[in-house]
């Protein structure tokens, strides 16, 4: 049975995401997950990573980010809104490109993240 978590936490967690990208600061995005987490992108094979979409584990989503973050020198977000239910959050926000994004996190009972999404507009 999922952990429940207050909605105005999720929110706030929604915010310190948002804030987090912003700072440009890797380290204090990935203090918001679980080591044992796991991220899923059609942008992580694009970036020569798990044809799969989906990374395993704190130590390859560092690296994977890593990368994006030297792609990407503007990097930055604009949260639009956030959605929660007991044990996850979606943040939906626009890029520095003008993308809309929604990011789907689930959280463990500690309120880390333990699973991430990154969806985007088909086209």
């Amino acid at each position: 049975m999922p952990t429940s978590h207050d909605a105005t936490q999720l929110a706030a967690l929604g915010r310190e995401w948002i804030a987090a990208w912003n700072s440009r600061d890797l380290e204090r995005v990935l203090t918001l997950y679980a080591e044992d987490s796991e991220m899923t992108s059609d942008k992580i094979g694009a970036l020569g990573f798990n044809s799969s979409g989906t990374l395993e584990g704190k130590a390859k989503i560092r690296m994977y980010w890593a990368k994006a973050l030297t792609l990407l020198p503007d990097l930055h977000f604009n949260l639009i809104d956030t959605y929660v239910s007991p044990d996850s959050i979606v943040v939906f926000y626009q890029n520095e490109r003008g993308a809309k994004i929604c990011e789907y996190l689930r959280l463990d009972a500690a309120g880390k993240i333990v699973q991430g999404s990154a969806n985007h507009l088909a086209h």
